[in-house]
């Protein structure tokens, strides 16, 4: 039996506690093999991925891109400024001309909530959500799992406070399904205005000061505010102001644990949802183990989906 019984990867929704661990442990191994001299493999040799981002990407594109090349597949960069969708092809159109090509994955980002879950019924190639809207960003849940596994151990009984902007990040929603399957006890920590929407029987605690919320607590994920998903005038206070009662720095994180680790993923909008000595400051902020782990978990996500097919 496949150790990852599924053909896309379109969230953390419908992924099994077990399938999430196999994820976890591929990427342990390729998180060894990008720490070598030799970085590269053949196993996904004769496989063709493609990107394709609608909205801007950093670390997730080119991780995706990194971990496609170092599993020894081709590795296609849709430009969408230069794409037929700028001369009113529809997106359905243009995925399935790329799926006609024969391609084995497409990793695809859109503005939009559901689109991978559309189209993915009706393409022969693998489909990856690079994230969809304010839905699910699954590989950045999985990615945020293993830098915890990976200072904690365990999932199982951590409590984590995910702080900020909740209630637009598809990044919340993917960790909170994930940290629940797993154990973990999660918490929002948010002004009232970025609280989050109900999650059902998931009953997950919540509260508007910042001291409160971090007492006790293992992990913190800051969240930035997502200015690009706010109806206009959404945000009415000044940057100073939120950053004063909801800013991260190391006078707040005193109310956690001694051996708190504190995470970001990313962008950092410095001096506003974390101070740049926090992000900075090795003592407590994994943020680069984060973008480490990035790439090995992806090359996981690659491995399970496509080696088999």
């Amino acid at each position: 039996m496949s150790t990852f019984p599924h053909r896309h990867l379109l969230d953390i929704e419908r992924l099994s506690a077990t399938d999430i661990t196999a994820v976890l442990d591929l990427a342990e191994t390729y998180a060894g093999q990008n720490r070598s001299a030799n970085k590269k493999s053949d196993k996904l040799n004769g496989k063709s991925v493609v990107n394709l981002f609608f909205e801007p990407s950093t670390r997730t594109r080119t991780s995706f891109e990194l971990a496609a090349y170092r599993l020894g597949s081709d590795v296609v960069n849709i430009d969408i400024e230069h794409s037929s969708t700028k001369k009113g092809e529809t997106l359905l159109d243009t995925v399935l001309n790329l799926d006609a090509m024969q391609i084995d994955a497409l990793v695809i980002r859109h503005a939009e909530d559901g689109v991978p879950q559309f189209i993915a019924p009706q393409m022969k190639a693998s489909v990856i959500n690079a994230g969809d809207g304010k839905n699910e960003h699954p590989t950045q849940a999985l990615v945020d799992a293993f830098t915890m596994r990976r200072h904690k151990k365990t999932l199982q009984g951590l409590n984590v406070a995910i702080c900020g902007d909740i209630s637009h990040s598809r990044v919340a929603r993917s960790n909170v399904y994930l940290l629940t399957k797993l154990g973990a006890n999660v918490r929002f920590i948010a002004p009232s205005y970025f609280m989050a929407p109900s999650y059902g029987k998931l009953n997950i605690p919540t509260f508007e000061d910042m001291k409160e919320g971090l007492t006790g607590v293992d992990v913190i994920m800051m969240l930035r505010i997502q200015h690009e998903r706010m109806a206009q005038g959404e945000f009415a206070v000044s940057l100073k102001d939120y950053h004063q009662r909801y800013g991260l720095d190391h006078k707040k994180l005193a109310a956690a644990k001694p051996d708190v680790i504190v995470m970001h993923p990313g962008p950092i909008n410095r001096d506003v949802e974390i101070t740049s000595q926090l992000a900075d400051d090795p003592k407590f902020s994994v943020i680069h183990e984060q973008v480490a782990a990035g790439v090995a978990v992806r090359m996981a996500v690659l491995d399970l989906l496509l080696s088999g097919r």
